[in-house]
């Protein structure tokens, strides 16, 4: 089947079972089951094959995961490799050949100033473990337990990561402004508006009285992804660099999921310059299985053993799917190749404006693209100072039934941003020229229906 031709609607079938089972077994915490309706059986690249015979355009990759797609022959020769050499699968946090070629392809790719001068803290499956490690990393090399935060962040599902994020609402952290143009809480927008976020950050740093307890560490992301695709300005972010370096305080940058060239660079640091004190990765780093690290300065390895520990450090499965991946990527320059593509689809998405008025902005880097739905009939959110015009409200109504209108199509996409009216696009690294027309036109094409359907029509929008 061309990419380019929907996936055909087959009939009812013993997947319906299987859907029926899981809603009745599985928590009401279930995520990405509710909205996608699929039960795969097969998968390779950007494709899945449900069990129901149809065929869809994966542009969710695992929440970023799939660095290669699904199923990539050198991630499955990988794994391949290691079970039929008789290898250890669980060895806790003891050295293995595969822990060691995977921490040296690793440290191959990081930016020289951190990797000349790196230790490795191999962590819990999960990035939110990464993120608890680096938190509790920074406070026992610092003596200090402030942390400094940003509006609309994400950093996971446990308790110090949620705290962190932007959604908490036990407030543990100081939460800095993170410089968006599109809804500038300055109401200026561009350059002006990411100065005056890290002049405010300065400002309340500096500020005897700004009530900010000593911080130990000060964490952001090179891209804001759940948050709705927000991408750090370069200058802003070499700003928080120089802020933080100046008073001593620790700067991790969660590349959680904007790390192994996704957003057009290997690290998404690297568009900026910037070397961080510790970065915390997990998602792709695995191949497509569970692994979680962060790297940092070697001056900060200050805990004591079994600091941070876990059951679950030494996946060997997952490093050695992790080594070929890396390398892969390296040796491919898909990086490189992501910053094309994705620039290239930003250049479509951005055309579709013009016929589609419930399109506002068109963002992202590289193979990282959000488009942010709004409702032009409703009348903007209020004007803030300044001369930036105010962007009408997000439209998470329209943006859920594109999403499902997307699914009709055979394409898979998620949701984003603060109303959850942002279109997320994560289409793997391999994705090809003709995918890339594919998925650009079958979203086009649910667009347009999502512009008709009644189901805009009977879901609230934001209020606020």
């Amino acid at each position: 089947m061309s990419v380019t031709e929907p996936a055909p609607v087959a009939p009812p079938s013993a997947h319906e079972g299987i859907l029926r089972r899981q809603s009745l077994r599985e928590s009401a915490a279930r995520t990405y089951a509710r909205s996608l309706p699929i039960v795969p059986v097969r998968a390779r690249g950007l494709t899945i094959e449900g069990a129901d015979g149809r065929r869809y355009l994966d542009c969710l990759s695992g929440a970023g995961t799939l660095a290669l797609g699904h199923n990539h022959p050198v991630v499955l020769e990988a794994i391949r490799k290691v079970i039929d050499s008789g290898a250890p699968l669980h060895v806790l946090d003891l050295a293995t050949p595969v822990k060691d070629a995977f921490t040296t392809e690793l440290f191959a790719t990081l930016p020289p100033p951190l990797a000349d001068n790196a230790r490795i803290q191999f962590c819990g499956p999960a990035g939110t473990d990464a993120v608890e490690a680096a938190f509790k990393l920074v406070r026992a090399a610092t003596g200090r337990s402030g942390l400094l935060t940003f509006t609309g962040a994400y950093h996971g599902m446990t308790a110090g990561a949620l705290a962190a994020s932007g959604g908490a609402t036990d407030v543990q952290v100081t939460r800095l402004p993170f410089p968006q143009d599109y809804r500038c809480p300055f109401g200026t927008g561009g350059e002006r508006g990411a100065a005056l976020a890290a002049r405010w950050t300065e400002h309340l740093l500096d500020d005897r009285k700004g009530g900010v307890p000593a911080p130990a560490g000060m964490i952001v992301e090179p891209v804001q992804g759940e948050g709705g695709v927000n991408p750090a300005p370069d200058a802003w972010l070499r700003r928080m660099r120089r802020i933080t370096e100046e008073r001593s305080i620790p700067l991790i940058a969660d590349e959680v999921q904007t790390g192994v060239g996704r957003t057009g660079a290997f690290w998404a640091v690297e568009h900026s310059g910037i070397v961080p004190d510790v970065m915390v990765l997990s998602k792709a780093i695995g191949g497509s299985l569970p692994l979680a690290v962060i790297v940092y300065r070697a001056e900060l390895d200050l805990w004591q053993p079994g600091a941070h520990a876990g059951t679950f450090r030494g996946n060997q499965l997952a490093m050695a799917a992790g080594a070929a991946t890396l390398a892969y990527v390296r040796e491919n320059q898909l990086a490189d190749r992501a910053a094309v593509l994705g620039a290239r689809m930003l250049a479509r998405l951005t055309e579709l404006r013009a016929h589609h008025p419930g399109i506002g902005d068109v963002r992202g880097r590289g193979l990282m693209i959000g488009l942010e739905l709004v409702d032009r009939e409703r009348p903007p959110l209020p004007a803030e100072a300044g001369d930036h015009t105010p962007a009408p409200p997000p439209d998470p109504a329209l943006a859920l039934a594109v999403r499902q209108e997307c699914l009709r199509r055979g394409l898979i996409v998620e949701l984003g941003g603060r109303h959850d009216a942002v279109v997320r696009l994560l289409p793997p690294l391999t994705l090809t020229d003709e995918q890339a027309n594919a998925v650009v036109d079958r979203l086009a094409d649910a667009l347009a229906a999502a512009e008709r359907s009644p189901l805009r029509r009977t879901t609230a929008g934001p209020t606020t």
